[in-house]
């Protein structure tokens, strides 16, 4: 178990499902408070964080709209005081052709994916420095490095992702908050295996490109996650961790 997370208030946003809701077990089995932010309900989450003990709270909200990060930040306050670890985690992935996307897919994505990083950051940062301590990772990819195509607007929010937690670093660091990312390739969850019919297919062919040659999983990401918004972590900041099998190799 890494060092510091007792009693912190973590909040995870996309954390119904997937990688958010990892993200919620591990750090709730690391000894944090809980709060998600989702779209959607985020029972099952909720199940797992209370069978580990520790307080949990859901909170069904659109982190890309400054009115649903307000309905966020209202209910932590409330019920929690404050938010010690925010893992902005929420992000969508259409794959669309160039030339097929229009302007509002464009904005859509940039607003879940990108501004919703802004808005949690806006909401949570007063408390973290007003504490003198504070963990923020912000979920990029390595599609930033890797270029696929077909997600053009996707990487381009991920490639903003990498250069706002950079710069978010340097203006938080004399305040003891510690800002960096993560970037996976693509990992099996419920989302990545609904979406694309050719799925099993996609994940062989991702993985023939990994120095370890099979399928991510979201407990390949845990680890990071948990180090990098402990204690042990409190030297590390404005990096981009590319967990990803060994794709991209920086």
């Amino acid at each position: 178990m890494a060092k510091g997370h007792a009693d912190k208030i973590a909040v995870i946003t996309g954390g119904a499902t997937g990688i958010g809701q990892a993200f919620a077990r591990r750090l709730a089995e690391d000894g944090a408070r809980i709060v998600i932010a989702d779209f959607a309900p985020a029972d099952e989450t909720l199940a797992l964080v209370a069978a580990r003990g520790r307080p949990a709270r859901a909170v069904v909200t659109d982190v890309s709209t400054p009115e649903g990060v307000d309905a966020l930040a209202a209910a932590v306050a409330r019920e929690f005081g404050g938010c010690d670890i925010l893992i902005n985690n929420v992000g969508i992935f259409p794959n669309r052709p160039f030339d097929e996307v229009s302007f509002a897919d464009w904005k859509r994505v940039m607003a879940v994916n990108l501004d919703s990083m802004f808005l949690t950051a806006k909401a949570f940062v007063p408390g973290m420095k007003a504490r003198g301590w504070g963990r923020i990772v912000n979920m990029a990819s390595n599609t930033v490095a890797t270029a696929v195509t077909g997600y053009t607007h996707y990487i381009a929010s991920k490639g903003g992702v990498i250069g706002f937690t950079r710069a978010l670093a340097s203006d938080l660091g004399p305040s003891g908050i510690t800002v960096n990312a993560i970037a996976p390739s693509l990992t099996r969850t419920t989302g990545t295996t609904t979406t694309n019919p050719r799925a099993p297919e996609r994940f062989d062919h991702v993985a023939s490109f990994q120095v370890i040659k099979r399928t991510q999983t979201v407990d390949d990401l845990v680890g990071a996650m948990s180090f990098l918004t402990s204690d042990d972590a409190a030297f590390i900041t404005g990096q981009t961790l590319y967990v990803d099998g060994g794709w991209v190799r920086r």
